[in-house]
């Protein structure tokens, strides 16, 4: 799997899917909350498979050399 979550994204999406599921354990929202599971591994491994899909990436550019 490529990167393609990258920085603010990638710290944005841990603490909303951290938020989430401590929300959905303390019955605080819905089961819908246990989709913060999801947003959560996808700012851990740092790879959306919707990012992929659309051909977006919030990584920096990698240059590499000749």
């Amino acid at each position: 799997m490529k990167q393609n979550v990258g920085g603010i994204d990638r710290v944005l999406r841990i603490a909303v899917g951290l938020l989430l599921i401590i929300l959905a354990a303390s019955g605080k929202i819905g089961p819908w909350g246990w989709l913060g599971v999801v947003v959560l591994a996808t700012g851990v491994f740092s790879f959306c498979g919707a990012y992929k899909l659309f051909g977006f990436s919030t990584c920096p550019l990698k240059i590499t050399k000749k």
